[in-house]
């Protein structure tokens, strides 16, 4: 097993996001566009996938009180820097939001969906002073495909070798799909055994949701579902839900704290990191013990998210950081490899058909029964109590069960999203 490659796997796909991360992959397409462009940009138009449109049309942008796709392209044209990647909306204030606000008025900015195109997709096509700039970002929020200037190709990764991009965050995106290569004994052994001193970023990545986490249960950053859910906690386990929800709340509502995300996704890592690591510190759990159960869980969300997709019509905060956070939950716990598989295949059982219509406010309701239906598949695991693989979708082991649910999602949902798009646009 070659540990060297799930560390880099893991430092791939656990990074810090600001806000949505789909409004956030856009901004960062934006700020490189205007870069090579180089000059002040009089029209922009930006296409996507019927995903990135679902996903970015309600969630708050960090920092303003302001949502959408739309906007947080104005505000990329104002501050946007592409060295930030998908923090790419950090230095907001006050006057880059009113300057954003007047790009909004001025009608420049036109987004249009593609509906003939699967998978994660952004194109935005910068114009101004007779230049033009194309930057196409495919298959992961992060990973620029394509940058042009007047129609020169400046990097293409289709491209014959030879031909180097020069945005660094090019490099490596691809790195995830290797993981398929990997079985779950391989990832619960490597959490156990990889010198602890190589996770040190997972530890910045639970001090940083935690704080987020703090931030919802203090501010009133939403609709009060986490304050409610911390008022009704009467253990630890539902306390921890609440931690979660309250983060994410202040994470849709726009909150400018970054969490870290977990393949591809901020509320995957809340999913991901959170449960689990305030479980283990009230449960006065060794550091060290927390630490690999949250890789745990980053690599199993990791193993299902490159099964379903970037995007799905099902909602990966229960169906992948559900299931990583299981299986975590259940290594933190003393649990077996043999429970920690069946807590897998015991959270699949249970959560395989919440539906994604979005990300918005309503996530946090959502995280917050990904967090119970995760906290019970690891403890009817540690009791021994497994759901038959007999049952429905569920496979003789969970690598099995992944690409079932992964084949109903993506074969058997493939007209869902625009459905659900539809609905969303039209309000039927």
């Amino acid at each position: 097993m070659d540990k060297s490659l799930l560390i880099n796997i893991l430092k791939n796909q656990v990074t810090p996001a600001l806000g949505c991360t789909e409004p956030g992959a856009v901004a960062y397409a934006v700020a490189r566009a205007k870069e090579i462009l180089g000059t002040e940009v009089s029209k922009l138009t930006i296409e996507v996938d019927k995903n990135i449109l679902k996903n970015g049309m309600s969630v708050g942008i960090p920092g303003t009180n302001e949502h959408g796709i739309v906007f947080a392209a104005a505000l990329s044209l104002v501050i946007g820097k592409s060295e930030y990647v998908l923090e790419v909306l950090k230095d907001v204030d006050d006057k880059s939001i009113n300057k954003a606000l007047e790009i909004v008025k001025k009608d420049i900015i036109k987004l249009n969906l593609n509906e003939n195109i699967s998978g994660l997709y952004i194109r935005v096509d910068a114009e101004g002073n007779g230049e033009k700039s194309t930057v196409i970002i495919k298959n992961a929020h992060s990973r620029i495909v394509f940058e042009s200037k007047n129609n020169n190709v400046l990097f293409d990764n289709t491209a014959p070798v030879g031909i180097q991009s020069t945005n660094k965050q090019n490099s490596g995106n691809e790195i995830k799909y290797e993981i398929k290569n990997y079985s779950i004994d391989d990832l619960i052994l490597f959490a156990g055994e990889c010198p602890i001193e190589e996770l040190d970023f997972i530890k910045t990545g639970i001090e940083m949701n935690m704080r987020i986490a703090n931030v919802g249960l203090t501010e009133n950053t939403g609709v009060g579902m986490g304050d409610y859910f911390y008022k009704n906690a009467t253990d630890v386990f539902s306390m921890a839900k609440a931690y979660t929800a309250a983060a994410s709340e202040a994470r849709m509502s726009g909150y400018p704290l970054p969490v870290m995300s977990s393949a591809g996704s901020g509320n995957h890592g809340l999913v991901a990191i959170i449960p689990i690591a305030f479980i283990g510190n009230k449960k006065n759990l060794p550091e060290e013990k927390i630490i690999r159960a949250v890789a745990l869980s980053h690599l199993v969300t990791i193993f299902v998210k490159v099964h379903l997709g970037a995007l799905s019509p099902v909602c990966g905060c229960g169906v992948a950081a559900g299931v990583g956070c299981a299986a975590g939950l259940t290594f933190l716990l003393d649990g077996s490899s043999k429970q920690i598989k069946s807590s897998i295949n015991n959270m699949v059982a249970g959560i395989s058909g919440m539906l994604c219509d979005g990300a918005k406010l309503g996530c946090s309701y959502k995280l917050s029964i990904s967090v119970d239906a995760a906290v019970d598949a690891s403890e009817m695991a540690l009791k021994n109590i497994f759901i038959p693989d007999d049952n429905g979708i569920l496979g003789d082991t969970p690598e099995k069960t992944i690409m079932n649910l992964a084949h109903v999602s993506n074969i058997g949902m493939k007209n869902t999203d625009g459905v659900i798009l539809e609905v969303m646009l039209n309000k039927c």
